[in-house]
């Protein structure tokens, strides 16, 4: 009974290898070791990644270093090397390109997304919010109606689309090509908007109808304020995807009854592509493909914190 009660004395300081609290001398060695070569490993992740991040930023920048140089040389520079920096620096390329026909393809297209992406935040934000905020018969099915609309690839509506619109009479009009802008810019606004009016808090909207605010000015004066880092982004994805839209603006704006096409800016670089590959004028559709690269990172650069914000304002609320 006694020996069974007896136990083992401590060892001394000093005296042997320190057990770990697991019994197994030398584990904290180990544990220390594991914890030197995960450091490692995510050292070379780390050096990987940069790695990478260097080579994407050299495949994108190179062809916009490699335009908007070539905007500035004449033919025989552009013919001779590509990446050596003009002998004088000219403008005369840009007048070229601009008289040819890049002012009327660039205030087409300013017109057209003025309305179209007015009319794609407007809708798109209302029904986003009903959809977030208000719990109805069909609700579920309304969103997924809209969801699927992201999975719809062009390709498939252009046949319907275009006699749809034709049966309208808006071939070759603004206001045909805003409304299928328009439609095809809802589905990822609407889910986009929808995943961010549901992150708001309800108390300022609450407060608002307490006070006497109907539904419409409490969206408009309180609700959507509050949203706008996601009105930005979602702002900033529907500008960049219309600008650079080509597809359709090939098939609804072609001349009708010997009118004047109205040609978008894709669609007029590629009439200039075509005027100035056999006229040998080079320097002038990079120039205006430089006019073309011009507004979309202005607008980007101008709004990036904002678009970081609106992606991640979602997921940190």
């Amino acid at each position: 009974m006694a020996a069974d009660m007896t136990q083992t004395p401590p060892a001394s300081p000093g005296s042997g290898t320190p057990e770990t609290p697991s019994g197994k001398p030398g584990s904290s060695g180990a544990g220390t070791e594991r914890s030197r070569r995960f450091g490692e490993s995510g050292a070379t992740l780390n050096v990987f990644g940069t790695g990478f991040m260097v080579i994407w930023g050299i495949m994108v920048l190179g062809p916009v270093l490699w335009v908007v140089l070539g905007a500035f040389k004449n033919t025989s520079e552009l013919n001779g090397s590509a990446w050596s920096w003009p002998h004088h620096w000219s403008f005369d390329a840009f007048s070229r390109a601009w008289h040819t026909g890049i002012s009327t393809y660039l205030k087409d297209t300013v017109i057209v997304l003025v309305f179209s992406v007015s009319l794609t935040m407007l809708f798109g934000a209302m029904a986003a919010y009903v959809l977030a905020r208000f719990e109805f018969r069909g609700n579920r099915f309304i969103y997924y109606l809209f969801v699927s609309g992201v999975m719809l690839p062009v390709y498939l509506a252009l046949v319907p689309l275009f006699f749809q619109v034709s049966k309208l009479h808006m071939l070759n009009t603004y206001q045909g090509l805003i409304l299928v802008y328009v439609a095809f810019s809802m589905p990822f606004t609407v889910f986009f908007l929808h995943a961010f009016f549901r992150t708001l808090p309800s108390a300022v909207y609450e407060a608002a109808l307490i006070d006497g605010a109907s539904h419409t000015r409490a969206f408009f004066q309180v609700m959507l304020p509050m949203a706008k880092p996601g009105l930005i982004s979602v702002g900033i994805f529907n500008i960049l995807g219309q600008w650079n839209q080509y597809l359709l603006p090939v098939v609804l704006m072609q001349s009708q009854h010997g009118e004047a096409p109205h040609y978008m800016l894709s669609q007029g670089l590629v009439s200039l592509m075509v005027s100035q590959g056999y006229s040998g004028d080079f320097p002038a559709l990079f120039a205006g493909m430089t006019i073309a690269m011009l507004p979309v990172m202005a607008v980007y650069l101008s709004f990036q914190r904002q678009v970081q914000a609106g992606l991640t304002a979602g997921t940190l609320k």
